[in-house]
């Protein structure tokens, strides 16, 4: 299903408990707990209800910065193309903006010209033409063959603001660079004039730690205001991550249990059955809890246990993330709450991985895990004492990407039925797109003994890869699936006890053979 349908179906809910609440004398919930003040030109949903944001116009121009890399060639420009070549109009609430008004411009230190850029374009365009009519792929080459290259030193802070100014307003800046240098870049545009409306887009990790994020944070507001920072975190344009919200505020059957008195337990899995894939470089400094739990994991928690946002703009939704991730740590002591683990040789599938720390372009006195797992609390009436695990692993047996909720056993087995009631679960794929539901049903033969069944639904997904849901918000001017910056910093707080052990080594390396589950479950980290 395509998301903004989602998010339509979604609006038109919310709009319906607001009258429902008016007819009853009910009244809106306040904001008492969103985060600091209001930044300049904020936004909001008005009084109608109606899903808006406050980013501005749309974009004219995508200025991306570090344009020979691989995410530019990899994931950014095929994502644009698949945006270009839909029809992204028909949602509600959102900028019509024009397919083939947009300009591109990429920049680098490479000494490219234009035709060497648009070489690149052009190849990573190639396969969107499939995706859309012949309207959208004219929207796609316009902006391909008008789109140009300049060189500049990122770092040099009249080269890149003039290069911003020659570029039609309103630019978004896109840093695809690495962290060092974006928040050097952005240091070193402080005081100079930026055209007006510029956005600000730049990838995870925000920061080092807490004191790094916060110090980032206050350079970008010095450049623009915070609704014109997109802090990209592309696993929240995973249409099945958004589908959470289907789940949960448009069935009548599920939120009433969404809490600590009906839920044991809440599981957020990615499991991958994939080793280095080439990515030492970046793996082998980060780690999986830095990689996937510190960003990934943490908002996929932040949207299972938020409540109801009043409307889906990008105020409400991100005020009850923050909500949640302010009221969020760890469930005791790093050595009682956290695990880390490498995988060692084994087969996995039908080819054979070697030891991790013995990978090409591994350090193994880093002592980097390629599994790690975090208990979480969430302190707040609706989830005291209801344990959250993150868990994210490579070289593992079998891929599971996937969200658990487990229920609490009834509260009493009827006398007579026969069998061993176990949970109900829900389960909620992110890849592929999937819901499960786990229930004790009436055995077939014996009406009287019970057996598990399961209810399986396939979730919509959207007609956009996750940076194509990602470009769509930048261009519209909308930053409800960006990072908000208090909520960057919240995470590196979350796990800073967690990095902190790790680091002095308080909490051992376990190892487990490539291709396996990952390490015994024990007590805190059980099988689900």
């Amino acid at each position: 299903m395509h998301l903004t349908a989602i998010f339509g179906r979604l609006k038109a809910v919310s709009e319906q408990q607001q009258v429902d609440g008016q007819a009853t004398g009910g009244t809106e919930s306040g904001r008492a707990g969103s985060s600091g003040p209001e930044q300049p030109g904020g936004g909001g949903h008005g009084a109608s209800g109606e899903r808006g944001h406050s980013g501005g116009d749309p974009v004219a121009t995508l200025l991306v910065l570090g344009a020979s890399g691989d995410l530019a060639s990899r994931l950014l420009l095929p994502g644009l193309a698949r945006l270009l070549v839909s029809d992204r109009n028909e949602g509600p609430g959102r900028h019509e903006h024009s397919r083939d008004g947009l300009r591109l411009v990429g920049a680098g230190a490479e000494d490219w010209d234009d035709d060497r850029w648009r070489e690149v374009v052009t190849k990573a365009f190639a396969g969107a033409q499939e995706h859309g009519d012949d309207k959208g792929w004219a929207a796609a080459c316009a902006v391909r063959d008008t789109s140009r290259y300049a060189k500049v030193d990122v770092t040099d802070p009249d080269a890149l603001t003039a290069l911003m100014a020659s570029c039609e307003a309103p630019v978004a800046v896109y840093f695809a660079l690495p962290p060092g240098i974006t928040a050097k870049a952005c240091e070193k545009l402080v005081g100079q004039q930026l055209p007006e409306s510029t956005r600000l887009v730049m990838e995870k990790p925000f920061g080092s730690d807490e004191a790094s994020a916060h110090q980032l944070n206050e350079v970008v507001a010095q450049l623009v205001p915070e609704e014109h920072v997109h802090r990209v975190d592309h696993f929240l344009g995973t249409s099945t991550v958004l589908n959470i919200f289907g789940v949960r505020f448009a069935n009548r059957l599920f939120e009433p249990t969404w809490n600590a008195s009906h839920v044991e337990r809440v599981d957020v899995l990615y499991d991958e059955d994939l080793g280095l894939e080439g990515r030492a470089r970046y793996y082998d400094k980060a780690g999986a809890l830095k990689d996937m739990i510190q960003s990934h994991l943490l908002q996929v928690l932040a949207v299972l246990a938020m409540d109801a946002p009043a409307a889906l703009d990008e105020r409400e939704f991100r005020d009850r993330k923050a909500q949640v991730l302010r009221a969020t740590r760890l469930a005791g002591t790093p050595a009682q709450a956290s695990r880390r683990a490498v995988y060692t040789a084994g087969r996995m599938g039908d080819r054979d991985l070697p030891d991790y720390q013995a990978e090409d372009g591994v350090d193994p006195s880093r002592q980097t895990e390629t599994l790690a797992e975090v208990v979480l609390h969430i302190d707040t009436w609706r989830w005291a004492g209801v344990p959250f695990r993150l868990r994210s692993g490579k070289g593992l047996g079998r891929a599971r990407k996937e969200a658990v909720i487990t229920f609490k056993p009834v509260p009493h087995l009827v006398a007579g039925l026969h069998g061993e009631a176990r949970p109900t679960r829900l389960r909620l794929s992110f890849k592929p797109g999937v819901i499960n539901l786990d229930l004790m049903v009436n055995a077939e033969g014996d009406p009287f003994d019970l057996e598990e069944t399961t209810l399986t639904a396939q979730l919509g997904d959207s007609e956009l890869p996750a940076y194509g849901e990602v470009l769509a918000g930048v261009l519209d001017g909308d930053p409800l699936l960006s990072v908000r910056g208090d909520t960057a910093e919240d995470c590196w707080r979350i796990l800073a006890p967690v990095i902190a052990a790790w680091e002095a080594d308080e909490v051992p390396l376990e190892t487990y053979p490539a291709g396996s589950d990952g390490p015994e479950p024990t007590e805190a980290f059980p099988a689900v």
